[in-house]
């Protein structure tokens, strides 16, 4: 009886020495789709032409800090839903991690940022009333079917939709309270949107509006690039701290 016991808890033992290499995590093949906040625009250098793709953008980092067996970075600045066919051509039955940031092209992001900054008060609220509407009406199947293709190339990939978070510090120093408040109730739209679709399709979503809280564009420790003329393509973009500080702490929170 005494030696099948101690023979017991040596198969135990053999066994527990063995688990960790029964455990360890393999390499990822990972994809990573979107628009300019998935590609890193806002934070140069860049490759990929007029893509806009960064090294210091989180998809990038995230690959660069984990165990991949391939990474493939198909994100494009200027991205909408119905412009992603490229994009998931990179996707693949093989595919394990599908990080994404998409919807902000759709509601005409880039546009009502420069109305804001360059045109009136009521100019700005129009602009912003406009990318909501389009938001609660057009936008949602538009993430539907995104969603949908993603599932159906990638079957057996986690899918982490990363929202977007509220651009301007609510007492920033750039436009004024009335555009900031505006710009901040169109981004809290977007989100509502995005967070229900994604739901839906039953991916990860991550809401980026309380970790970014207190460093938006315009305050004293911005993530976000305020406007610029100059580098108009890198305006209300994150900067190297907000893709690394950011979006890729909000990415390590669902993938670790």
């Amino acid at each position: 009886m005494r030696k099948r016991l101690l023979g017991a808890l040596c198969a135990v033992l053999a066994a527990v020495v063995a688990a960790p290499t029964a455990r360890a995590e393999a390499p990822v093949d990972y994809v990573a789709l979107g628009d300019s906040y998935s590609s890193g625009t806002g934070a140069p250098p860049y490759t990929g032409g007029t893509c806009f793709r960064s090294p210091r953008g989180y998809a990038q980092l995230w690959a660069d800090s984990h165990e991949v067996s391939s990474f493939r970075y198909a994100a494009c600045g200027g991205a909408t839903t119905q412009s992603m066919t490229n994009q998931f051509a990179s996707l693949d039955a093989g595919t394990d991690l599908v990080s994404l940031t998409i919807g902000g092209n759709d509601v005409g992001f880039a546009n009502t940022m420069i109305t804001c900054v360059t045109a009136s008060d009521s100019a700005c609220l129009n602009a912003v009333d406009e990318g909501v509407d389009e938001a609660n009406t057009v936008l949602p199947a538009r993430l539907d079917t995104t969603y949908a293709t993603i599932r159906n190339r990638a079957p057996n990939a986690t899918v982490v939709v990363l929202g977007y978070p509220r651009l301007v510090e609510p007492n920033g120093n750039c436009l004024n309270a009335t555009k900031r408040a505006a710009l901040n109730r169109g981004a809290d739209a977007l989100h509502a949107v995005i967070a229900a679709r994604a739901a839906a399709a039953g991916v990860r979503y991550v809401d980026a509006r309380a970790h970014f809280a207190g460093h938006g564009a315009c305050g004293s420790s911005p993530w976000i690039n305020q406007f610029s003329l100059l580098r108009l393509v890198e305006s209300f973009h994150p900067n190297t701290t907000g893709y690394r500080s950011g979006y890729l702490a909000l990415l390590n929170s669902v993938t670790g």
